[in-house]
């Protein structure tokens, strides 16, 4: 029954929730060009410092180019290893986590670092690439994920087009005001997800990625805010 009830509060939440993914930008897929196509966690992560972004493998490349990420499946962990700040976790994929604290942390808000990764939900992530990536999502590259206890597989990754039920990803966090550079939470513009902390709290002590002796930790610094739409 614990199970079952789990399974009907994580597909609420990922119903409600708008970290999700589209089709809209030059890499629409990890392993192929459509929206809906999908990666596992044999892949491994990638950093760039091209001006187009990398697609798979391990390293850097380019001269004199910009800095970037571009996540794969296997970069996708128990999200519980990572800070939880605000209800939902963080991390930064080039090094840069306390860049990435000091804005989610900001009572004013900011623009997060390259290299952001934020979920809310273990299937659901948004990540912050190069600067010119996408000037329609602020350059945040949005992931809808399947997992389990073997690992994570990317379905959808990208920026515009992709939706879930509550609609596109991009719909619910343009709400964010400006300088909340379109994170959601209860007081940024976005609107509420019709579930209680409590439920988005069991959803992520939920996720089979994670030690089954371990529930949500607070791996940052925390402020107390729930969130209002992933």
């Amino acid at each position: 029954m614990r199970r079952l009830a789990m399974s009907l509060a994580l597909a609420v939440v990922a119903a409600a929730a708008c970290s999700s993914t589209s089709a809209g930008n030059p890499s629409t897929s990890s392993s192929s060009g459509g929206a809906g196509a999908s990666s596992s966690t044999s892949a491994s992560s990638s950093t760039s410092t091209s001006g187009t972004g990398a697609t798979g493998g391990t390293g850097t490349g380019g001269d004199g180019g910009v800095e970037d990420i571009d996540m794969t499946a296997a970069d996708f962990v128990c999200i519980r290893d990572w800070s939880h700040v605000n209800m939902f976790f963080i991390t930064n994929e080039l090094d840069d986590l306390q860049g990435s604290l000091a804005v989610a942390n900001s009572s004013t808000g900011g623009k997060y670092p390259v290299g952001t990764v934020i979920q809310l939900i273990p299937t659901e992530a948004m990540v912050k690439r190069r600067a010119g990536f996408s000037a329609a999502t602020n350059d945040w590259e949005f992931f809808s994920l399947s997992v389990s206890a073997s690992g994570t597989v990317i379905d959808q990754r990208g920026t515009t087009t992709v939706s879930n039920a509550a609609g596109t990803c991009i719909s619910c966090h343009a709400m964010a005001a400006p300088q909340w550079d379109m994170v959601c939470e209860q007081t940024h513009g976005c609107n509420p997800l019709p579930v209680s902390d409590a439920v988005i709290e069991m959803v992520q002590n939920s996720d089979p990625r994670c030690p089954s002796d371990g529930g949500v930790t607070d791996g940052g610094e925390s402020q107390g805010a729930g969130p209002d739409g992933g």
